[in-house]
């Protein structure tokens, strides 16, 4: 797979606008409330279309074999054009969380996204760059197979939580736009991968050692996404 990167990076956002986009959220929750009852929410309507995997770290046979796993997802992507793998990470410095995604696709550039945010909990910002990944790999074209690898596999389970708590507005987010991808076509999926930094296995390592060489100082703490 190619090396090269492509940067997008966002700008921190403006806290009047902040505070639009959060209110229109907030607002816009009651139309989906009907798709988030009992019978009609992802795991009652699609349940064979996502999936987790966990790494069991009893034994360092398991560890060895599971970090195997990702390798073969690495090389059925280079392969197949309908297929993408998301890689997640984020880190927190000075009250600044970095979170930065990286996709690698079939026979093309590694696109790499970078988002900056101030005074988040880790969890915040572990869903917010899920919910970034998850958006940019619905939206590409003609892709069928989605791979998330992350260090955060238990903000992943928040997805898929509907009971009240304080990320649900993330949950609600990432909840549509899985539910349009699965939507579009029987055979799309979406798989969730543990994949812890300490066993530094490359692709996830790269985008680990970027999100803890950002080093700001913001001038205002506001909160900020």
């Amino acid at each position: 797979m190619s090396k090269q990167q492509t940067i997008i990076k966002s700008p921190i956002v403006d806290i009047d606008n902040r505070f639009n986009k959060v209110f229109s959220s907030f607002s816009s929750l009651s139309s989906f409330h009907c798709k988030f009852s009992s019978g009609n929410r992802l795991i009652d309507i699609f349940p064979n279309h996502f999936s987790f995997y966990s790494l069991n770290r009893k034994s360092d046979d398991n560890i060895k074999s599971y970090l195997y796993k990702p390798d073969s997802i690495i090389l059925q992507v280079s392969l197949n054009l309908h297929s993408v793998v998301v890689v997640l990470d984020t880190s927190i410095k000075n009250h600044v969380a970095t979170s930065i995604s990286h996709i690698h696709l079939y026979n093309s550039l590694v696109i790499k996204t970078i988002h900056h945010a101030v005074n988040i909990s880790s969890t915040e910002a572990e869903l917010f760059v899920i919910r970034c990944g998850t958006n940019q790999a619905t939206h590409l074209s003609n892709i069928n197979h989605i791979f998330i690898i992350t260090d955060s596999i238990h903000a992943t389970n928040r997805i898929f939580d509907f009971s009240l708590h304080p990320y649900q507005i993330y949950s609600v987010a990432i909840s549509c736009k899985l539910r349009e991808f699965f939507q579009k076509n029987n055979n799309n999926f979406i798989k969730f991968w543990d994949c812890s930094s300490k066993y530094k296995w490359f692709l996830h390592n790269t985008v680990d050692k970027e999100t803890k060489k950002f080093d700001l100082t913001p001038i205002l703490l506001c909160r900020s996404l």
